[in-house]
């Protein structure tokens, strides 16, 4: 398998882990969203822990440390995450769903942007017509809400910048994810200590389902975030971006048929149009392929060498 089919591979299956882990935050509503991202953050690191200890895989923390760059960039992707870990949790919790969905259709139009701005990423027609219906569909989405969708703007941007940090950084998943929970881990961990001790806390008193729920963000948290870390590594932003069509999509079904979500005229109109650019999106990935000579990866670049960057 050509490493473009397998980013595509990567992407997907972490969009889809994406869309389902909505139904998963409701488990742990009796606790509010930052001691949940404390949770995440905390068994977040222990699961990736765990992958690293099965790989025997460690110096590359020695290698980070050593190297200010990617360690400031790191840093950088860690905060985006966790702002986005954040919203998307308040989002889910306080039962608006559908803009969590929202979130993730305006996120792929961000990714694209940055991918065709920063990385110099070319689009195919068959992609700008898709990115195109993208565009309405969110404007149509927007006008339905009779607002600024800041939380929806907040996701998308977040998660538009922690994608594009993450293609900087020459360690792959695993690694990434683990510099980023390492860094997230004392702070989080400090807090929850901090909310134990007053009494404030809901890991214990709650329920035993709660405690293993909250035990479970670990995996829940670490499982689609490697699969897109490696993703990010083997296909160009604008498929990403692409791709994550299918979280919203998702999100939208878990809305409307879970959740009792009032999905009035005007919001199944601007998903309809995302479908369409999703059949858009698909068939020219076919065809593409199709195409494409055995061995060659069509709209591969290579990614970025952050050692090579002399401007500093």
């Amino acid at each position: 398998m050509s490493d473009s089919n397998r980013g595509v591979l990567f992407g997907a299956s972490a969009y889809v882990l994406w869309g389902v882990s909505t139904l998963y935050w409701p488990l742990v509503s009796a606790a509010g969203a930052t001691e949940v991202i404390a949770h995440r953050m905390v068994w977040s690191l222990l699961t990736v822990l765990a992958v690293l200890a099965l790989r025997r895989h460690w110096r590359f923390l020695l290698d980070v440390l050593g190297n200010p760059r990617q360690l400031a960039v790191l840093t950088l992707a860690a905060a985006f995450i966790t702002v986005n870990w954040g919203l998307f949790i308040y989002t889910v919790n306080s039962g608006q769903t559908s803009q969590a969905a929202l979130g993730y259709f305006i996120n792929p139009l961000v990714s694209v942007l940055v991918g065709v701005v920063f990385f110099a990423e070319r689009l195919r027609r068959a992609q700008v017509a898709a990115v195109a219906l993208g565009a309405v569909a969110v404007a149509v989405l927007s006008l339905a809400y009779g607002g600024v969708p800041w939380l929806s703007l907040g996701m998308a941007f977040s998660f538009a910048t922690y994608g594009a940090l993450k293609k900087t950084v020459r360690l792959d998943g695993v690694e990434s994810l683990a510099v980023e929970t390492l860094l997230l881990f004392l702070p989080a961990a400090a807090y929850l200590g901090f909310l134990q001790a007053t009494g404030a806390g809901t890991f214990t008193g709650v329920s035993t389902a709660h405690t293993w729920a909250l035990v479970g963000s670990g995996v829940v948290t670490a499982l689609p975030l490697l699969c897109f870390g490696m993703a990010a590594r083997l296909v160009p932003l604008s498929m990403l971006g692409l791709l994550q069509f299918v979280v919203p999509v998702m999100q939208f079904l878990f809305a409307w048929l879970v959740f009792d979500e009032a999905m009035p005229l005007s919001r199944w109109i601007g998903f309809g149009v995302v479908w369409l650019a999703l059949v858009v999106f698909v068939a020219d990935m076919l065809r593409a392929t199709a195409r494409t000579p055995r061995g060659t990866e069509p709209g591969r670049r290579r990614d970025p060498d952050p050692s090579a960057d002399t401007t500093a």
